[in-house]
């Protein structure tokens, strides 16, 4: 059985595991939801943006994330019925600078940035990040977007790029642990790269897979947990044990 302490590095996915993009999506979508005649769910509403943006992920993968949003928001206002203009899409494109961090995320990445490197494989672009990396309150020691890459994961692509990369800085495949809530975007493909999987179910007890779509099978993954805390944790225990 493999250890938390077997690996040297770990690559994060950034939203829905370190950011709470489901909440920052739902507040940031107010203004058309607000307007929409029939109630919506939260789920409907990051079951539909999931929708939506994924497939504008693969139509146009060299388009930077915060301006690939606001088609999303035009597409979500046809489908729901509502008109809306160029600049409300806009506006939406650059709200993930206010998307929330989850509460023990700057934490957790300080105590593991003692044992690990610390790396970013995310699907946005550098200006959205960095207001997200300010929240996160940690220096990464390598940060890879889709913006860098020119195109989103789950392409292995993503993956490629960064396993290209990484031995730069001294780390190898084996080496890493693929961090990440989304198992289509991350567990999927990563383990389709061959990389050790930690599973940070955010939305376990909830239904469905809500902004993000169902990965079809369920992917392998090394380790589960619900939370960057119970990684610490568990990290803690390991050491112990050692």
């Amino acid at each position: 059985m493999p250890r938390l302490t077997d690996y040297k590095a770990l690559t994060f996915d950034c939203y829905g595991t370190l950011i709470d993009w489901e909440s920052g999506m739902v507040e940031g979508l107010k203004p058309l939801t607000s307007r929409v005649e029939r109630s919506l769910t939260r789920d409907e509403i990051l079951e539909a943006h999931a929708r939506h943006e994924s497939s504008q992920q693969r139509y146009t993968p060299g388009v930077r994330y915060r301006d690939l949003l606001p088609i999303v928001y035009k597409r979500l206002a046809e489908e729901w019925g509502v008109t809306v203009t160029v600049d409300e899409c806009v506006t939406y494109g650059r709200s993930v600078r206010n998307w929330p961090a989850f509460p023990d995320s700057a934490g957790a990445l300080q105590y593991l940035k003692k044992y690990y490197k610390l790396v970013i494989l995310s699907n946005v672009d550098n200006e959205s990040f960095a207001a997200s990396n300010e929240k996160l309150a940690v220096e990464f020691d390598a940060i890879y977007t889709a913006e860098d890459i020119g195109s989103y994961k789950p392409s292995p692509r993503n993956f490629e790029y960064m396993l290209e990369k990484l031995p730069g800085l001294g780390v190898e495949k084996a080496d890493i642990l693929h961090t990440a809530e989304s198992l289509f975007h991350d567990h999927k493909p990563g383990k389709a790269a061959g990389l050790a999987g930690c599973w940070i179910h955010r939305r376990s007890g909830q239904e469905g897979f809500g902004a993000t779509m169902h990965p079809g099978d369920m992917p392998e993954y090394d380790f589960r947990f619900t939370s960057m805390a119970d990684l610490v944790k568990a990290h803690q225990e390991a050491l112990r044990s050692a």
